[in-house]
C-alpha cells in the first residue's frame, strides 16, 4: 500500500493519500486548496490516478481542494450524507464501505465537532478528521457542534476500536503525526472524564477564538460542487421532458453510480449499470456502451449530476457522440416522483 501524510503549515491540516499499487487508484482525505498542484505532482510522480477525494466535514480553517481536484482529475467527491455542501458526487452514511481498487475504508458517523463529521476506518488505522486529535479533541462551539454528540462519537465509537488502531487526525498543532486508540484513551486529557456532562463542561468553557479563515472557508466549502449551470455544458435531457413521455423514451438509461448507491436508493427502470470508477472501459471500442451508442442514445445519470457531466465528457473524448445525461441526477428524478425499481 502507498500511504502519504501531507501537511499544511497555515492551518496545521493533515491530508492523507492512499493507494493500492496494481492499477494505481488513489484516494485523498481532507486536501487543502493551496496545495492542489502539489497533490497533482505527487500523483504523477507515483503514477497514480485519483479516483476519490473525501472531506471529513465542512472545514472552517481552510478551503478544500475537493472541487479543484475534481476539475483536474474527474475524481468522485465524497462526504457524509448529512453534509450541507451544495453538491457532492457521492454521499456515504454510517458503516458504508468506501472503496478504491485494493482498499476499503468504512465510514463512521462521528458528529460533535460539526453535525456532519465523519471518520474513516481502514484495517489498522482510523482517519478521525477533527473529532479525535492527538491529546485533544475538535472544538464543538460552531457549525452545529455539540459536545454531547462528540462524547458519544468518542466513547461509543472511536474508543471502542481495537487499542492498537493507529489514529491519524485532521490536524495537529504540536508536531505529532500519529497516535493509537490506547494512547489517547490513557493520555488524552479531554478523555479523562466520567460522564458526558463533565466532557461538555470542558468543551463549553474553552473560550477559543474563531478560526482566522472561517468567514471565507465555510462559504467556499459549502459550494464546491458542480452546479446546475455547469451540468448543462454537455448534452442534457431534463427529468420533466423524460416523464412527459414516460414510458416511451427513445434512449437507453445508464446508471453510473456505485452498487451500494443503487441498492440503497433503487434505480430508473430498465437501466444498465456502468459504474463511473471504470466508465472509460465501457466506452472503449470493445466496451458495452460503445456498441450501444451506435444504435441508441445513451442517457447517463448519477446521484446529483456531477459524475454524469464528467462521464459525458469522457464518452465524447472516446468517440461516443450519442450521449447525454440527466442534470440533477437520480435526486432530481426522485423529487419529480419518477418511477424507481429496487435493486436486489
Amino acid at each position: 500500500m502507498i500511504f502519504r501524510q501531507l501537511f499544511d503549515k497555515t492551518s496545521s491540516t493533515y491530508t492523507y493519500l492512499l493507494a493500492s499499487r496494481h492499477g494505481g487508484e488513489a484516494l485523498l482525505i481532507d486536501p487543502v486548496f493551496e496545495h492542489t498542484n502539489r497533490y497533482l505532482k505527487l500523483l504523477e510522480e507515483l503514477d497514480l490516478k485519483l479516483v476519490k477525494v473525501v472531506d471529513t466535514h465542512i472545514h472552517a480553517d481552510h478551503v478544500s481542494a475537493m472541487g479543484k481536484l475534481r476539475d483536474a482529475t474527474r475524481c468522485t467527491t465524497v462526504m457524509g450524507e448529512q453534509s450541507p455542501a451544495d453538491v457532492v458526487s457521492m454521499r456515504v452514511r454510517d458503516n458504508d464501505p468506501l472503496t478504491i481498487e485494493g482498499l476499503t475504508l468504512t465510514a463512521l458517523y462521528t458528529p460533535g465537532h460539526t453535525s456532519e463529521s465523519y471518520s474513516f476506518l481502514m484495517d489498522d488505522r482510523v482517519f478521525t478528521g477533527d473529532t479525535l486529535l492527538i491529546r485533544g479533541t475538535g472544538r464543538t462551539d460552531f457549525q452545529n457542534g455539540d459536545p454531547y454528540a462528540q462524547y458519544h462519537s468518542l466513547f461509543e465509537r472511536l474508543l471502542k476500536l481495537p487499542e492498537n488502531t493507529m489514529v491519524y487526525p485532521g490536524h495537529d498543532y504540536k508536531g505529532d503525526t500519529v497516535s493509537t486508540i490506547a494512547e489517547e484513551r490513557h493520555n488524552n486529557p479531554r478523555l479523562q472524564v466520567n460522564s458526558a456532562e463533565e466532557y461538555a463542561d470542558i468543551m463549553n468553557n474553552l473560550n477559543l477564538a474563531n478560526p482566522a479563515l472561517m468567514d471565507v472557508a465555510v462559504p467556499e466549502n459549502l459550494k464546491l460542487g458542480l452546479r446546475m449551470s455547469a451540468q448543462h455544458r454537455v448534452p442534457v435531457l431534463e427529468v420533466d421532458e423524460i416523464l412527459a413521455g414516460w414510458p416511451s423514451v427513445d434512449c437507453q438509461f445508464v446508471d453510473i453510480r456505485e452498487e451500494s448507491e443503487r441498492r440503497r436508493h433503487g434505480s430508473i427502470p430498465n437501466s444498465i449499470h456502468a459504474p463511473y470508477g471504470h466508465f472509460d472501459q465501457y466506452c472503449r471500442s470493445s466496451g458495452q456502451l460503445a456498441g450501444l451508442a451506435k444504435s441508441s442514445r445513451l442517457l447517463l445519470f448519477c446521484a446529483v449530476g456531477e459524475r454524469s457531466t464528467l462521464a459525458v465528457e469522457i464518452a465524447h473524448e472516446m468517440g461516443l457522440k450519442n450521449v447525454a445525461h440527466i442534470p440533477g441526477g437520480f435526486t432530481a428524478w426522485q423529487k419529480a416522483a419518477g418511477p424507481v425499481e429496487a435493486i436486489d
